[in-house]
């Protein structure tokens, strides 16, 4: 039995935050019902990260949404709300991440969906919150990491703000929406009570900085400085960053500069044994580094650095890392199938529970593809919502 099992979520979110958080839970068992706008659907179903057309829709919606069904409602006809309303009476959790005033609107906000169902757990994720100034501002990725500090940690000094290469906010979010569901599942059980779980990315994305924030409020409010070459932690000191080596890159982490220096017979690097020096003079001495570890390839590096316990990595690119046998053993890679048969891969959920994978088949749904099956399981009425 899976840990989720027979607990139904009813979810409206889209784009990325909210979806990400669903899908954990449906890799945990839960039953899953994606509630799209009719004729038009989740957004993310044509949010394209790139060229990519996966059975006629975004390669985004797909990895988000498996495992996952899909009911097409207006929302602004009252037969449709009528059906959601039907399906909250049965929900365990409902899940949005609309703007703060738009479930008012819709007729499903807390305090509503609470009269209809007192036992529910009710979770949101908004940009901002729902105070303050900024609380209307569109919650989107690249904005947040903007606004919050985090594009200022990553990148070299004088590269400028630099952003990460994810939607790191989104999935920051959706996993503390997942971690706050899960805690008040814990506590219905216990109690029998309901909840309201409410996430806002910019906190979460102020989370994720908990060590370099913490840091920079209790050092003079100075903020960190990120290295001109190399850089991979703005308060770290040397060696750690990424070195171009004679053939491909290496990464090293923190480590002794005496004994980086004897190790890779660079006698330059025996001038700094101070520990406090790989702070004060962090730039000249991953000047020295990155001029040595050019002269030799990654693999020579790697067979004197690892055996002698040093923190170093080969830095793989996607068709590397899956040839590697250390990957390979994960078994992380799983193939889902969509109703109409379309098969693709996509990544597993990557929790192990007593030792088992934590995988599905069942790949992303088609607009309103279960409008049907479902009116006829709860609602009982044999006509279909608006698809």
């Amino acid at each position: 039995m899976q840990a989720l099992e027979d607990y139904l979520v009813i979810d409206f979110s889209q784009f990325l935050s909210g979806p990400s958080a669903s899908l954990r839970l449906a890799d945990m068992g839960a039953r899953v019902i994606k509630i799209e706008r009719a004729g038009v659907g989740d957004i993310c179903r044509t949010l394209y990260t790139s060229n990519l057309k996966m059975n006629g829709e975004s390669s985004v919606f797909h990895a988000i949404n498996r495992n996952k069904e899909s009911l097409a409602v207006d929302l602004k006809k009252e037969e449709d709300s009528e059906i959601v309303s039907e399906l909250l009476k049965k929900a365990d959790i409902m899940i949005h991440n609309f703007r703060p005033g738009v479930m008012e609107r819709l007729g499903f906000d807390y305090d509503t969906v609470k009269k209809i169902n007192p036992g529910i757990i009710y979770g949101e994720i908004s940009g901002y919150g729902d105070v303050g100034q900024w609380k209307t501002k569109p919650g989107q990725d690249l904005l947040l990491q903007s606004l919050t500090g985090l594009t200022s940690l990553t990148g070299n000094a004088t590269s400028g703000p630099v952003a990460m290469g994810l939607s790191i906010v989104d999935m920051l979010a959706g996993a503390h929406l997942a971690q706050g569901i899960l805690a008040c599942l814990y506590r219905k059980v216990i109690h029998q009570e309901g909840a309201l779980v409410q996430i806002s990315m910019m906190e979460s994305a102020y989370d994720f900085q908990f060590e370099t924030i913490t840091t920079f409020m209790n050092d003079g409010n100075c903020l960190p400085e990120r290295t001109e070459k190399n850089n991979a932690n703005a308060y770290l000191g040397a060696p750690y960053g990424i070195y171009q080596t004679k053939n491909g890159y290496l990464a090293l982490a923190m480590g002794s500069i005496p004994v980086l220096g004897q190790l890779l017979q660079c006698s330059p690097l025996m001038a700094y044994p101070e520990s406090a020096q790989a702070f004060t003079q962090r730039e000249e001495i991953k000047s020295i580094i990155a001029e040595h570890l050019l002269t030799d390839t990654t693999e020579k590096w790697l067979s004197i650095l690892e055996p002698a316990d040093i923190w170093c990595a080969n830095v793989l690119n996607w068709h590397e890392l899956m040839a590697n046998e250390g990957f390979k053993v994960l078994d992380i890679v799983q193939e889902v199938e969509m109703k109409d048969g379309y098969t693709y891969q996509t990544t597993r959920c990557p929790i192990r529970i007593d030792g088992e994978l934590l995988t599905s088949s069942k790949g992303s749904p088609k607009l309103g593809q279960d409008n049907q099956a479902i009116l006829n399981e709860f609602i009982h009425l044999k006509t279909t919502a608006n698809v």
